[in-house]
């Protein structure tokens, strides 16, 4: 049979699982056969059977990982933290094992054995389709495959290519996994209580009944030399004397963080440093000026020669970043043993072989040590005392070692720390699920008043002075689901009849759900008649309700129609929204005023609302909304209430935008495609989308958009979060038309730069002003993904030299970016430099072997340049990688004519 890919299974079992209430596949065994050897010498032979043994023991030992986080609820906190204690030990020891299948399979991958790529394939047959595999196990090995990739990536041989491709896809898929499972594991990882009705998770429950009749928490932990007692039982005379607070002299012998001051966290990541998360982490941390330990563990630095000097390795420059940042670097012994079992020289030498290898990297090390899974025992304590070193346990566990699902991890955090009230999390910086779960918890932390305490050598303790706002990320913000009501009226009965309110609408939706990750479901779109009055007013009190609208969800609201100005007796103006059904003569019946669209905001049941009106208002009553520090700071906690319109009264839009659009429409759209993200942080506020489509706006259209903020807006701000670009430029790639590219040049003429001041109208008729946040660190990864997206703005308005500038820009950052190096070529090849654009494909391949477009691309390149041989070689292996692909019969027509 045929293999399929991983991600191929995935959907088919997701379709499957829909129908059946699971996501698992069935199977009879998960043993993972060792890969064929055939003719291999002995040697070879053994080294593929270690292999297929530590693949069943990775397994293993993460299902036991799962067992040992259930039910612990009805676990004491002595019985949680032995569980904890050994589920590390199993984590650890399963990293151990990760890193030896990864030097075998690199001495596989090195040898000249011809069989060498279908040996390795065996092995991703078992991960892809291994009979007794659910869904969830497969999760187990995301770090190998990982590491496989990249070993894979520096062979050039077509096997290799394929391989890459192979293994790429796999890597997607598990990511699917993970959002397939997202909300059974969370509710198991998550130790929180139900508050409300307890949804059945068969999905999860499945898996995890498999499991018990696997393991027992009890057999686990006396495996590892844990026997929990019986639950203590009070005195039946005397009652229990509760446990004793943490007194000043035990936090002073070891700190736990339970008597720092109120509201005051300590950050600290164990287990690095780590080549990629160290320094992702740390750009983070920069956003919201928030000081960090990080324990490192001591041969992730180097190593000691014969005479005990220190000899550095690559990750001894990765501290000295994080030092150069102003991050303390500790010490986490040499090897993450476990110190409470070890005595003597051995103990002697995992506490001080690290602290001759940081003192080689800092100096001024700091004098702190954590032991390994906080496991520690009196000779140990003794030699920290004797090496003027000082323990630092914690109080509050991430668990970022178990739980896959950074979402999961951020709301374990936070209710950890609502419990507790302050002290020390424990995270570890060897985990992409740690980078992504931190900018959530930073941001909840900084918007309730937290305080990040940093070690100032003698104890911890928060700066004096206020930090400075975080820029606040859409993930980070709190939204749990994003919801959307999209109007548009074009055959007015008794209006008239406008062209592009409908298209305006539909093209709306299409950006809220393909860019920024709307549900389709969560998308209600009223058209022409099912935009009566009625329908309207249902669709947000009717349908969100029913729909499960919570208060950390967030709302955009979008308008194509007509709107109406009716002056009271009182001489105050008052705007309206035109329906489909409203009658002209009777305006106050048949329309909605704005005065009710302000009820509807304030009384819906959400976190950020933003009104986008693509018609003319005036006397609207609304407050001014502008960008400051302190509302950013706050964003996650305030609620926001904000509109922005087309036009003031008496004004028209103007209809005749491209592709079918108003004029304000498309300005919208380009700011949300990104044009609009004036600091370039990636996000884009409500606030700084009005200050780009107001002014641009009315540069080139007979109308003056105005902003403003609803009566009971906090101050919060609508965010949008620019999804990083995946596309690989090439002639099948869209570009705008000459007269959207046209239009464009007008509106970026008048568009605000980065922290400029622009003044807008508000919707009282006055001025306001708004001013983009600054930008903020990152890191040169996040810099090299935003210029390669800005290059492909650029490009698609075929605006070359300037998108050729970001390309380059974007490899500067990143040398190995194959996309902008792709990209790059494919800006050299519009302008038909073929030998260049040959070049920069050649180098895209390179760096990321499987990608089957840049063979696509250099068959093309080299095509145009006259070389038929090695165009023909190129199209090739674009058929070989991607045989039934849409673009396979252009390449095979290719070839036949060279």
């Amino acid at each position: 049979m045929k293999r399929q890919s991983l991600y191929a299974i995935i959907f088919a079992v997701a379709s499957a699982g829909a129908a059946s209430g699971t996501y698992l596949v069935s199977r009879k065994s998960d043993t993972p056969p060792a890969p064929q050897q055939s003719g291999s010498s002995a040697a070879q032979s053994s080294q593929a059977n270690a292999i297929a043994s530590d693949m069943r023991e990775m397994l293993a030992a993460y299902r036991k990982m799962i067992v040992l986080t259930l039910d612990e609820e009805a676990l004491s906190a002595e019985a949680r933290a032995e569980a904890n204690r050994v589920g590390q030990q199993l984590f650890h020891e399963n990293q151990e094992r990760i890193a030896r299948v990864d030097s075998a399979v690199g001495q596989l991958l090195a040898s000249t054995d011809a069989r060498r790529f279908d040996q390795v394939g065996g092995l991703l047959d078992y991960v892809e389709s291994g009979e007794g595999l659910y869904d969830a196990d497969r999760l187990a090995f995301r770090e190998m495959l990982q590491s496989l990739l990249d070993r894979v990536a520096q062979d050039s041989a077509l096997p290799a290519i394929k391989l890459h491709k192979r293994i790429s896809e796999d890597l997607d898929a598990l990511a699917e996994v993970v959002r397939m499972y997202e909300k059974e594991i969370r509710a198991v990882f998550g130790r929180y209580e139900s508050r409300s009705i307890v949804l059945k998770r068969e999905k999860w429950d499945s898996y995890v009944a498999y499991l018990k009749t696997l393991y027992q928490r009890d057999r686990i932990l006396k495996d590892y030399g844990v026997v929990l007692p019986y639950p203590a039982k009070p005195d039946p005379v005397e009652p229990a004397e509760p446990a004793a607070a943490p007194t000043k002299a035990r936090e002073e012998a070891e700190i736990f963080g339970k008597t720092l001051p109120k509201k005051t966290i300590v950050l600290t990541f164990d287990d690095g440093p780590h080549r990629r998360y160290s320094e992702e982490i740390a750009a983070i941390l920069k956003q919201y000026d928030a000081p960090a330990v990080f324990f490192s563990v001591g041969r992730n630095l180097g190593t000691l020669d014969a005479n005990g000097a220190a000899k550095l390795n690559a990750g001894a420059a990765v501290s000295r970043k994080l030092k150069a940042q102003g991050y303390v670097l500790a010490n986490h012994s040499f090897s993450h043993a476990q110190l409470s079992k070890q005595t003597g020289a051995g103990l002697r030498s995992e506490i001080l072989d690290t602290d001759t290898l940081l003192k080689a990297v800092d100096p001024q090390r700091s004098d702190l040590f954590r032991f390994p899974y906080g496991a520690r025992n009196k000779e140990g304590l003794q030699l920290l005392e004797n090496a003027h070193l000082k323990s630092v346990m914690w109080n509050i566990d991430s668990l970022d070692w178990a739980d896959p699902v950074p979402s999961s991890i951020a709301d374990r955090v936070l209710r950890a720390v609502d419990k507790e009230g302050r002290g020390i999390i424990l995270f570890h910086d060897i985990h992409e699920r740690t980078v992504k779960a931190l900018p959530a918890i930073l941001e909840r932390l900084a918007a309730e008043g937290y305080q990040f305490a940093g070690w100032d050598g003698a104890a911890f303790k928060a700066s004096a002075s206020a930090a400075p706002a975080p820029v606040p990320r859409a993930a980070a913000t709190g939204y749990a689901n994003s919801w959307a009501i999209l109007v548009g009226v074009d055959n007015y009965p008794k209006w008239p009849r406008l062209q592009y309110a409908v298209h305006d609408a539909e093209g709306v939706g299409q950006l809220l759900v393909q860019k920024f990750g709307f549900a389709p479901e969560r998308v209600i779109t009223l058209k022409n008649e099912q935009a009566t009055r009625t329908g309207i007013l249902a669709a947000f009190h009717d349908k969100l309700a029913h729909g499960g609208l919570q208060p950390n969800d967030r709302i955009f609201v979008f308008f194509a129609g007509h709107g109406a100005t009716r002056k009271l007796s009182s001489g105050r103006d008052l705007g309206y929204i035109i329906p489909y059904d409203a009658d002209p003569n009777q305006l106050a019946t048949d329309a909605i005023p704005m005065t009710e669209i302000q009820n509807i905001a304030e009384s819906l049941q959400a976190k950020h609302a933003f009104f986008v009106m693509d018609a003319c208002y005036s006397g609207l009553g609304l407050t001014r909304g502008g960008a400051n520090a302190s509302f950013l700071r706050d964003n996650a906690r305030r609620l926001g209430r904000q509109m922005l319109t087309a036009g003031g009264a008496d004004q028209l839009v103007s209809d005749g935008g491209p592709n079918g659009h108003s004029v304000f429409t498309w300005t919208l759209m380009q700011g949300l495609g990104g044009k609009a993200d004036l600091n370039g942080d990636g996000l884009i506020t409500a606030t700084e989308l009005a200050a780009y489509v107001a002014p641009a706006v009315s540069s080139v259209a007979q109308q003056t958009p105005a902003f403003g903020s609803l009566p009971g807006s906090e101050g919060g701000d609508f965010v949008f979060e620019l999804p990083e670009e995946t596309e690989f430029l090439n002639t099948n790639t869209a570009q705008l038309s000459n007269d959207a590219i046209a239009l464009n040049s007008k509106l970026d003429a008048k568009a605000s730069t980065p922290s400029a001041t622009v003044v807008v109208k508000d919707l009282q008729g006055g001025t306001a002003t708004i001013t983009a946040p600054a930008a903020v660190p990152v890191s040169s990864r996040q810099q090299a993904q935003r210029a390669n997206d800005h290059g492909l703005q650029l490009y698609k308005e075929k605006q070359y030299a300037q998108a050729e500038a970001q390309f380059t820009e974007a490899l500067k950052l990143r040398p190995n970016f194959a996309l902008a190096a792709n990209n790059l070529g494919f800006v050299f090849y519009k302008q038909d430099k073929f030998a260049e654009a040959a070049r920069w494909f050649e180098n895209a391949i390179r760096m990321d072997p499987s990608r089957a477009i840049a063979y696509m691309n250099l068959g093309d390149a080299y095509a145009r340049a006259g070389d038929g041989g090695k165009a023909k070689a190129a199209y090739k292996t674009y058929l070989e990688l991607a045989p039934n692909s849409a673009g396979a019969g252009y390449a095979r027509q290719q070839m036949e004519k060279l």
